[in-house]
């Protein structure tokens, strides 16, 4: 068997998450990226991805690995899967790993971005795209209530009920606000996430940007442990899988991009 790795980019607007829902007809991430696949190996082929995305939430560095008794070539894994694929979704990358890689259980860290459109008037063009409001957010307040992330935490304050990890503790590697034209960002990296948890983190750094909460409730909400003491949950529109981390020694290409629009903003 071979194994080979992707890199994926997708709008998640269209999609019920990455995941295949085996009781249900929704569509998927997963399901159109394992039957593109499946017709260039013209086999059957399971993706394994290395952060599940919820419903609407978005990739610009999605990575997955699979395993086929036929090695097709990294060409004709980029071009073979995304002329199978619908324009939502592109491989952007292909390359073949050794079978100790996974794209999950490799990985050290994942980072997200949040993108926050600030404009009195909505743009129809980033309609799940971003999130839009007209109201401005005190970024310095919110940098320094960011600082109580870092670290190693539980976070059950910022968990999701469905949540299904076996432990509420991650460790968080960076964390800030900024601010690019008319957006205002949230970049994070972190060991790995729980359920909802950017976007349960973005909800209550609105509520910090906004004044109605100090800068100090973030910490607050950490050391209570109790998500109904938290703000609502951010919609999943400006959420970006931008980057995956792992260890060299699997030759992993450089995994970390903006999405597109940003990018001469």
């Amino acid at each position: 068997m071979h194994r080979i790795a992707l890199g994926l980019e997708y709008d998640g607007a269209p999609f019920s998450g990455w995941q295949i829902q085996a009781s249900s007809n929704l569509e998927t991430v997963q399901g159109k990226v394992d039957e593109a696949l499946s017709k260039v190996a013209d086999q059957t082929i399971k993706t394994f991805c290395a952060g599940r995305t919820d419903s609407g939430v978005h990739a610009t560095n999605q990575v997955v690995h699979f395993d086929s008794s036929i090695n097709r070539g990294s060409k004709a894994w980029i071009f073979g899967a995304n002329s199978h694929l619908p324009p939502s979704i592109r491989v952007r990358w292909a390359q073949d790993v050794d079978e100790s890689f996974h794209a999950r259980f490799s990985a050290t860290a994942r980072r997200y971005q949040y993108l926050i459109y600030c404009q009195k008037i909505k743009s129809p063009l980033l309609w799940q795209k971003a999130l839009q409001t007209s109201q401005g957010l005190n970024i310095s307040g919110m940098n320094q209530a960011a600082l109580a992330l870092l670290g190693e935490h539980d976070f059950s304050a910022f968990r999701a009920a469905g949540c299904q990890s076996r432990t509420s503790q991650r460790r968080v590697i960076a964390a800030n606000w900024y601010k690019k034209g008319s957006f205002i960002i949230f970049d994070v990296q972190a060991n790995a996430f729980l359920l909802h948890m950017v976007r349960n983190l973005v909800g209550a750094f609105l509520d910090v940007g906004k004044g109605i909460k100090g800068v100090e409730w973030i910490s607050e909400l950490i050391e209570s442990q109790d998500r109904s003491l938290g703000s609502v949950t951010a919609p999943p529109d400006g959420l970006y899988l931008v980057g995956v981390d792992y260890p060299v020694i699997h030759n992993i290409p450089e995994n970390v991009s903006l999405p597109l629009f940003l990018h001469e903003t």
